[in-house]
């Protein structure tokens, strides 16, 4: 592949982070989650993140795949998941008066719109490639899921089986009326 100067990933990234969002914003919308949809991944644009992922974008995977294989790190990364709460790492400290660091249960929005945000991840990359199969290959093949909260893992793969199996238009109503059921617990 041939390399990319400045300007191209500098409006590569942009176009393909705009897209994420738009995506995110159409699909959390589908569900009822107006504001999540609206507020979702703001950080990308702040000079922290954006600018890592210009360096490092390549326009067919996340530039912070790329940013840890150079430096075995990402600082866009630990800058974006602190500050957005529908990541897992978000919900992760130490227990009061305990040494060991604990992987807190996400709350239901918040597991919600990561599930939500894999599928628009997937589709931004994937792109044509894109099968309702992917978001859910992805989590099951990721080594994530070995750290989260084993409550967070379950609902992520349960409802990213359920759109596997049942296909985007069904799972989003399926997301709509859980939200619904749940929107009270949060």
């Amino acid at each position: 592949m041939q390399e990319r100067n400045y300007l191209q990933r500098f409006f590569g990234h942009l176009k393909t982070i705009n897209h994420h969002r738009f995506l995110v914003m159409k699909t959390c919308f589908k569900c009822g989650m107006y504001k999540q949809g609206l507020l979702h991944d703001l950080s990308k644009y702040s000079p922290q993140e954006f600018f890592p992922s210009v360096k490092y974008f390549q326009g067919y995977r996340s530039p912070i795949s790329k940013e840890k294989e150079i430096c075995g790190y990402s600082t866009c990364y630990l800058h974006h998941k602190d500050r957005n709460k529908h990541h897992w790492e978000y919900w992760v400290d130490r227990k009061p008066k305990q040494p060991v660091l604990y992987a807190y249960p996400m709350p239901y929005r918040y597991m919600l719109e990561s599930v939500i945000d894999r599928i628009s991840a997937s589709k931004t990359y994937k792109k044509e490639a894109y099968t309702n199969a992917e978001p859910y290959e992805f989590f099951i093949n990721s080594t994530e899921y070995k750290v989260m909260n084993p409550k967070t893992v379950s609902q992520i793969e349960e409802l990213l089986l359920y759109l596997k199996e049942n296909g985007e238009e069904k799972a989003l109503e399926y997301y709509k009326s859980l939200y619904k059921q749940n929107k009270d617990l949060l």
